[in-house]
């Protein structure tokens, strides 16, 4: 009985901190002005969350809600998350509950409206599966007082027994359906989980990197690219960026330029093309930070093209692309 108790704890206490990371992320769309504001008391939460003071987190996350109305939505869901997060000794999830319902109902267009189904769904569902798990350590606890009498109350032992058998047969299903929900939330992790984007779109004349998960951007970054950037790579040394659908398929966290993703560059269109040409079509394209040295320069680095092809960013923002992208992420990129 222990045992299954602690299983769907295990499964809530997952559920919630995927749900977190998801909160974390989503909030790269923030209200512009107001988000911008709002960021540093955001990160005084955040940091109270990530040493288990909830209590001055949720203080934190009112006194957002009163200067920052705007905000309304992201505060509800993460002080929703945070009432029924199962490390929170003074969890409440009653109230949780009323954070993802006030935000369903005041803020209908929420980016967080989903999710917040969701959470309303899961806690319910975990709520009853404890009520039921209680019911039936109970029961078994009543079978256990009644066998201390075995001689006079045969009869009723008798009975009892079958009524355990029956509510074994609860058991096994609740049991099920518990390893159904675990199935359910580990699909729906990879669909709301967004540190795992399915697909790279840099759009060489906007000069930007956007990272996207279901057709939903994640993040856009400025960008740098090849010195002669306009136009289709032909050629190896062209120091153009080329364009076409690609994949990741290696990354360096060791690069001359901080940490690299290799893109699959050349594909069989660029090998033919180069070919017909009777040239060497290059390789190594990259998505990269800034070479080791230089990283001082900053967001500064996009102001003008200077790799030989590859796609420049940050070194900061590379170390967050490389934890949302995995290998086989497809990148399109376009003129």
């Amino acid at each position: 009985m222990l045992k299954k108790q602690s299983k769907a704890d295990e499964y809530l206490h997952f559920f919630f901190a995927c749900m977190t990371i998801s909160s974390i992320l989503i909030c790269g769309c923030t209200h512009c002005f107001e988000g911008f504001l709002a960021r540093s008391t955001f990160k005084e939460a955040n940091d109270y969350f990530g040493r288990g003071n909830y209590k001055n987190a949720l203080s934190k996350y009112e006194q957002i809600i009163e200067k920052y109305p705007a905000e309304k939505d992201k505060v509800l869901f993460e002080m929703g998350i945070i009432y029924a997060y199962p490390s929170n000794e003074q969890k409440d999830y009653q109230k949780s509950l009323e954070c993802f319902e006030k935000l369903i109902t005041d803020c209908p267009e929420s980016g967080y409206r989903q999710d917040s189904e969701v959470m309303i769904f899961h806690i319910n569902k975990f709520k009853s599966i404890i009520s039921q798990q209680k019911k039936i350590d109970a029961l078994e606890q009543e079978v256990k007082n009644k066998e201390k009498d075995i001689i006079s109350q045969q009869k009723k032992i008798d009975a009892l027994e079958q009524e355990v058998k029956n509510k074994e047969k609860d058991i096994i299903s609740q049991q099920k359906k518990i390893d159904a929900l675990e199935q359910e939330v580990n699909i729906k992790i990879f669909a709301i989980q967004n540190r795992s984007a399915d697909k790279i779109l840099i759009e060489k004349k906007e000069r930007r990197l956007t990272l996207i998960s279901k057709d939903k951007v994640l993040k856009t970054y400025n960008i740098a690219l090849g010195g002669n950037p306009n136009g289709q790579k032909e050629r190896e040394g062209d120091n153009k960026t080329p364009e076409g659908i690609y994949f990741i398929d290696s990354r360096n966290k060791n690069s001359r330029y901080h940490r690299s993703l290799h893109i699959s560059y050349p594909n069989k269109k660029d090998k033919k093309r180069a070919k017909e040409l009777g040239v060497s079509p290059g390789g190594n394209i990259l998505i990269h930070g800034i070479k080791n040295g230089y990283s001082w320069v900053g967001d500064a680095h996009s102001a003008f093209d200077w790799t030989q092809g590859c796609i420049a960013v940050t070194d900061e923002e590379i170390e967050e692309i490389e934890k949302l992208v995995p290998n086989g992420t497809i990148v399109e990129i376009r003129q």
